[in-house]
C-alpha cells in the first residue's frame, strides 16, 4: 500500500500561495536572526551607510585611493588606542590619561632619537617599556589600592601633561629618523611583475579574505557544537559576501595606489592578536568575566587584580605605540600633541558596541567605531563643514551609538 507524501495546497488558496508564506518566512528568521545579532551588524551597517552617503555627497571624492591610503594614516593612532580603550572599558574601567601619555611619550622619543642620536629601532623599545610602566604604575592604583580609574587616570592625565612640557622646554622637536618616518608614512615595498596594481597588497587582500572565510565558518561551528544560537544560514552567507566584498573594495584602492601602509599592517596585526586572545585565551575571558560580573568572577576563583593590572598595563604600551606612530607622522613632538585623543578613543569603543557597565564589547568593533569617526571627520572636511558643526555631529552620533546599546539591551531584556 504506498503513500502518498506530496504537499497539497489547501482548497480555495490562491495559486502561489506557499511559496509566498514560504518566502514571507524566511524574511522574518532573517530579520529576527539581525534583531538578535543587531549589536555585531548594527554599527557595521551605520558605516557602510556613511562610507555611502559620503561617496555620493564628495562626488566620489572619499573613496578615492589616495584618499582611502589618507584615511588609514590619519586614523592609525586613535584605532591603536581605541583597541586598548575598548579593554579597558571591557573591564569596566575608564582610562582618561591616554591622550597625554601619547604625547610624553612622543617628546621622549623625541629627546631619545634628536637629541642624543639613539638609533630609533632601541629608542622604540625604550618608549614602549616606559609606557608599560606608566600604564602599570596607574594599573598598581587602580586594582591594588582600589582607587576608582576615573581618579587615578584624571591624575595621570595631568602629570603627563606636565611631563611633557618639562621635557620638550615648551619647543616642538624635530625631524625624527627616516626609518621611523618610514612606519607611520611609508608603504610596502612593490615587488613582482608591472600590473598597474600593487601586487603585495593584492597577495595580502586575497589572503586575508580566505582568512575571514575561514574564522567566521569556524566560529558558526563552534558555536553550533555548544548549542549556542546561530544567525540563519541565509543570513550567514550575505554576511560572508559582505565582507568578502569590502575587503576586496579595500584592497583594490589600495592597491590602485602606493599599496599597504605600514602602519596599517601593523594594526592588523594588534587587530589579529587581540582578538585571539579577548576570544580564546583566558585571561581574555576573564576581562570579560570581570567587567560583565565582579562578585562572580571573584568566587570563580579570577585575579581580578591581576587581571586589571595587566589590562592597565596593555593600554600603556599601546599608548606609546600610538604616541610613535603620531610623532612619526607629523615629525616632530609638540607639547600640544595628543589633545583629546582620550575622548575619541573613548568615542571610538562606545560607538562600536561597548557598554558602560563593562563585561561586552570586542576589538573589531573598536576598530569599526574608530572608522565611523574617521570617515566622519574625512567627509566632513571634504564637504567643507565647519569644526563646530563636525562636533555637534560627532556629539550626536556618539549619543545615538550609546543611546542604541540602552535600547537594544532593554529590549533583549524585556
Amino acid at each position: 500500500m504506498s503513500t502518498d507524501v506530496t504537499a497539497k495546497t489547501p482548497a480555495g488558496a490562491p495559486p502561489g500561495k506557499s511559496g509566498s508564506a514560504a518566502g514571507d518566512g524566511l524574511l522574518k528568521l532573517m530579520l529576527d536572526g539581525m534583531r538578535r545579532n543587531m549589536r555585531q551588524y548594527g554599527m557595521l551597517i551605520a558605516l557602510g551607510l556613511i562610507v555611502a552617503l559620503f561617496a555620493v555627497w564628495t562626488g566620489g571624492d572619499l573613496l578615492l585611493p589616495r584618499n582611502v591610503s589618507n584615511l588609514v594614516l590619519q586614523n592609525s593612532y586613535i584605532l591603536i588606542l581605541a583597541i586598548g580603550m575598548m579593554l579597558v572599558i571591557i573591564a569596566g574601567h575608564i582610562d582618561l590619561s591616554v591622550g597625554s601619555l601619547t604625547a610624553f611619550v612622543g617628546s621622549i622619543a623625541a629627546v631619545l632619537m634628536v637629541n642624543n642620536d639613539i638609533a630609533w629601532p632601541l629608542a622604540v623599545v625604550m618608549c614602549l617599556a616606559l609606557g608599560a610602566a606608566a600604564g602599570a604604575m596607574q594599573g598598581f592604583f587602580i586594582a591594588y589600592l582600589g582607587i576608582p580609574s576615573f581618579i587615578v587616570t584624571l591624575a595621570g592625565m595631568l602629570l603627563f601633561r606636565g611631563l611633557t612640557e618639562i621635557f620638550l622646554e615648551g619647543q616642538t622637536i624635530g625631524p625624527f629618523p627616516k626609518g621611523l618616518q618610514k612606519v607611520a608614512n611609508g608603504f610596502l615595498p612593490e615587488v613582482g611583475p608591472n600590473t598597474n596594481y600593487h601586487n603585495l597588497t593584492l597577495l595580502l587582500g586575497f589572503a586575508l579574505i580566505a582568512f575571514v572565510v575561514l574564522q567566521e565558518m569556524r566560529d558558526r561551528k563552534r558555536q553550533q557544537e555548544f548549542a549556542l544560537d546561530v544567525p540563519p544560514v541565509k543570513l550567514f552567507i550575505l554576511k560572508l559576501v559582505a565582507l568578502v566584498a569590502a575587503i576586496l573594495t579595500v584592497t583594490m584602492l589600495l592597491a590602485s595606489y602606493k599599496g599597504t601602509p605600514v602602519v596599517l599592517l601593523i594594526l592588523g596585526v594588534l587587530v589579529v592578536g587581540f582578538g585571539y586572545v579577548m576570544r580564546n585565551a583566558v585571561i581574555g575571558r576573564h576581562v570579560y568575566a570581570i567587567g560583565g560580573n565582579l562578585p562572580a568572577a571573584k568566587l570563580s576563583g579570577v585575579k581580578d587584580k591581576k587581571v586589571t593590572f595587566l589590562v592597565f598595563l596593555n593600554m600603556g604600551m599601546m599608548a606609546a605605540l600610538a604616541g610613535m606612530v603620531f610623532a612619526a607622522r607629523f615629525n616632530a613632538a609638540s607639547p600640544k600633541a595628543g589633545l583629546n585623543f582620550e575622548l575619541e578613543a573613548i568615542a571610538a569603543s562606545f560607538i562600536g558596541g561597548a557598554s558602560m557597565s563593562g563585561g561586552v564589547g570586542t576589538v573589531l568593533g573598536a576598530i569599526i567605531g574608530g572608522l565611523v569617526l574617521g570617515v566622519l571627520n574625512n567627509g566632513m572636511n571634504l564637504v567643507g563643514v565647519g569644526t563646530d558643526w563636525q562636533q555637534v555631529i560627532k556629539g550626536v552620533v556618539l549619543l545615538a551609538a550609546v543611546g542604541f546599546d540602552v535600547w537594544n539591551k532593554r529590549k533583549v531584556g524585556s
